[in-house]
């Protein structure tokens, strides 16, 4: 039967990852529920288009999902075949003990089975039921959307561990009672000090002013600004005109472009340098004996070749980033510097980085059927199970692509969606933990109730009466929180990256994490935005503030949302072959997309200790 199982998956186009463990497990599944090898995968076929699974890969962690899919199966057959049979599950048995009505124990879609959290879970909606805000619409109903039908919740799909911790971070606790809970709830860790690095923007800013002017100094700035930092740090020396011929080796600085509108190729690089050393004049540039690099249109790079014809500069060593100790706002007038400076030095506290505890999740917060916000609900549900008294959400909240929106069949404008149903679930979040929980929120260029212009200014939240307890950044933004440096930035930087990026593998075979080196372009370039043209459907305005994209310094954090698989990488930075420089580690965190398509997706959940050496991280399926 094994054998046929397989024939089967492979008649279908899947593989199998752990075929011994998958193949032992569906034989049991075929003998259990008296299926055909056949008809397990058709079941298997239907489960993996219902949880939009990445890749046609049959894996373990699967498995335990695919079994609840069955048993939901038998079930509806059960069902068919008898209309008046009830089957009864745990949620009947925990009314009937707590002598509850059906209609009165309404909870949010993946409630666990964990008795105490069903307990924790069901006072927090009833306490919003109280406030009447449990839906701002009123669309609260008993409606099985694709959605709230699926078998897995909150499933570990990635995690960290390199702190000893007596909670695990699968969202499974120890029981404890409800007294116990409600104390718990009451009195809550201490609230995070939330330090917002300056703004460049504000709300309501005029944009759709860009200039070539702008572009250009833009551009010329960061070519300067990356030059001037190699020679401060007395590893390089001072650049030189690259289209000049010249038999011996020189040092040239300028930025990758591409000779044509296509792809990048190793026949169409282009090194365009500063004003200043050559005019602005482009060279092509051949790395043909470099064993490695990585490259991409934009990138500012430090070139050490000869060109002895003047048409071709032959590079020998490519410096593709800024020593650390000589990176931090080299690109400021002193005037805004010393502003900045004094800002964050106000408010430092005297007292070492402590541990914080928090959940990042990106949207679309909806599925595409519906905005309804279940993947949200669940989401502050999960945040409310945990006590976790920092959430970062960033956008898209008012998808533009969500078909609905797209089509224009919304009843209220975006703005009144974004306040009744985003805005009014995190105020009741947030009125049901305390004071002391804080929600910090970053727009996206994809949000229809927003500005479309990057970098983008905050969402203006003036009329709400918790602003206090709600810090809406820019994008990109930097804050501190406790001391610990998060960098964020929703436009999809990743994506956009990967499609432009040439790069060559090292000869000795050593295999290169593709995820890592495209979040290390963006701490190695100092910008959250590095590649030049932007993407199409990226409104780049240089105009506005083009201090915005830079990054000073490397944060400890550094979010990343992407439609690329999500990941939580360190990624190191710094180092010198003389041994003058420590390495800089930066946790760089893609919490994937809280909802894709008609079913969930993931976040990620963090414990930081001041280092990635001392984290627990865990990136949840929901």
């Amino acid at each position: 039967m094994e054998e046929k199982i397989k024939a089967e998956f492979l008649k279908s186009g899947f593989t199998l990852e752990d075929e011994e463990e998958i193949l032992k497990k569906c034989r049991a599944f075929c003998l259990n529920y008296s299926l055909e090898p056949s008809d397990l995968v058709s079941s298997w076929e239907v489960y993996y288009l219902n949880r939009q699974l990445d890749e046609s890969v049959v894996k373990d962690a699967d498995m335990y999902g695919f079994l609840g899919h069955l048993q939901d199966e038998q079930v509806e057959a059960v069902v068919k075949r008898e209309p008046g049979l009830h089957m009864y599950s745990f949620k009947d048995v925990d009314m009937i003990l707590n002598d509850e009505g059906e209609d009165s124990n309404e909870v949010v879609l993946g409630t666990p089975s964990d008795k105490s959290e069903i307990l924790h879970l069901d006072e927090y909606n009833s306490a919003q039921k109280t406030n009447g805000n449990i839906c701002s619409s009123g669309r609260i109903s008993k409606l099985v959307t694709p959605f709230g039908k699926r078998s897995n919740k909150f499933v570990v799909k990635l995690k960290i561990d390199n702190l000893p911790t007596t909670e695990t971070m699968n969202g499974m606790h120890h029981h404890e009672n409800l007294e116990d809970d409600i104390i718990k709830r009451i009195q809550p860790n201490k609230s995070y000090s939330l330090v917002v690095h300056r703004s460049w923007l504000e709300p309501g800013c005029r944009f759709i002013y860009d200039r070539i002017e702008d572009r250009f100094n833009a551009l010329e700035n960061r070519i300067r600004n990356h030059a001037a930092a190699l020679v401060a740090s007395g590893l390089y020396e001072e650049p030189v005109d690259p289209s000049v011929a010249s038999q011996k080796s020189i040092f040239a600085v300028g930025m990758i472009c591409c000779d044509g509108e296509g792809h990048l190729n190793d026949k169409s690089i282009l090194l365009q340098s500063s004003v200043e050393h050559s005019g602005g004049q482009r060279v092509r540039l051949e790395l043909n004996k470099l064993s490695h690099f990585s490259v991409f249109p934009g990138q500012v790079v430090g070139i050490k070749g000869h060109n002895p014809s003047g048409h071709c500069l032959i590079a020998s060593e490519l410096v593709d980033s800024v020593p650390l100790s000589f990176a931090a706002d080299t690109n400021l007038r002193p005037a805004k510097k010393q502003a900045l400076d004094e800002e964050i030095q106000a408010t430092k506290f005297p007292s070492s980085p402590t541990e914080i505890t928090l959940i990042i999740a990106a949207g679309p917060f909806t599925t595409t059927e519906n905005l309804l916000f279940e993947p949200l609900k669940e989401l502050l549900t999960y945040a409310t199970r945990k006590c976790t008294q920092l959430l970062i959400l960033l956008g898209p909240f008012i998808d533009s692509e969500h078909p609905q929106i797209k089509k224009g069949t919304v009843d209220l404008s975006f703005d009144e969606v974004f306040r009744l149903e985003v805005l009014r679930m995190v105020q009741d979040y947030l009125g049901y933990m305390g004071s002391n929980a804080q929600v910090v929120i970053i727009p996206s260029v994809r949000d229809a109730n927003h500005d479309f212009v990057f970098p983008q200014p905050a969402f203006d939240l003036d009329p709400l009466d918790i602003k206090h307890q709600i810090t809406s950044l820019t994008n990109p933004g930097i804050f501190e929180a406790d001391e610990v440096k998060i960098g964020c930035c929703t436009v999809d930087i990743l994506k956009h990256l990967s499609g432009e990026e040439l790069s060559r593998h090292s000869v000795d075979g050593t295999p290169s994490d593709r995820l890592s080196r495209l979040a290390s372009h963006i701490l190695s370039q100092r910008s959250f935005y590095p590649l030049y043209p932007p993407a199409e459907g990226v409104p780049l305005d240089f105009s506005l503030a083009p201090e915005a994209l830079n990054i000073s310094s490397v944060p400890d954090l550094l979010i990343l949302p992407s439609d690329i698989k999500y990941f939580v990488k360190v990624v190191s930075l710094g180092g010198t072959s003389e041994g003058e420089e420590q390495m800089k580690k930066c946790v760089c965190i893609n919490p994937g997309r809280l909802a894709k398509g008609e079913g969930g997706g993931t976040f990620v959940e963090l414990k930081y200790q001041g280092s990635p050496d001392k984290m627990n991280a865990s990136i949840i399926g929901i």
